[in-house]
């Protein structure tokens, strides 16, 4: 990747994050909790996230946790809109998956059960991956097609 495309790369994740790119934090100043928040038909679901953007994060996601507190969940962010495949193996609680493309809309939804070996890309090319609690997308009602903003989900 060329040094332009690197920059309007983090311009466009800069402004998806929801702060001007143009602004740096003030030193000691307390990193604002990041948050998804996916706008259905009846209303905004809000999810306070984890952010894993390194592979290493990616890698561990949500392995070997007894419980996710209702409304959090992981954020996956990956450098390209492709299949971007998930398994349970070590991960303790079920979840949904939700397949997040480019465009920032819910391109497919799964919902995986515990240690399960099957890898799972949603069928669809993402940008990002939701993990949230098993269940949480159909009682918030989110669907595919729904849109999705990010609110201090830095790179």
């Amino acid at each position: 990747m060329t040094g332009t495309a690197r920059g309007a790369a983090a311009t466009i994740a800069a402004l998806l994050a929801g702060v001007d790119p143009g602004c740096s934090r003030q030193e000691g100043a307390e990193r604002p909790s990041p948050r998804v928040l996916l706008e259905t038909p009846t209303g905004t679901a809000v999810v306070s996230v984890e952010v894993a953007r390194t592979p290493e994060a990616r890698e561990r996601g949500l392995m070997g946790r007894s419980h996710l507190d209702p409304d959090a969940g992981m954020i996956f962010l990956f450098d390209l809109d492709e299949p971007h495949g998930f398994w349970m193996k070590n991960t303790l609680i079920p979840l949904d998956i939700l397949f997040i493309g480019e465009d920032g809309r819910v391109a497919a939804i799964t919902e995986r059960q515990p240690l399960s070996l099957e890898v799972e890309d949603g069928g669809v090319a993402s940008r990002y991956v939701l993990e949230v609690n098993g269940g949480w997308a159909r009682q918030h009602r989110v669907k595919p097609g729904d849109r999705v903003r990010f609110e201090n989900v830095l790179y």
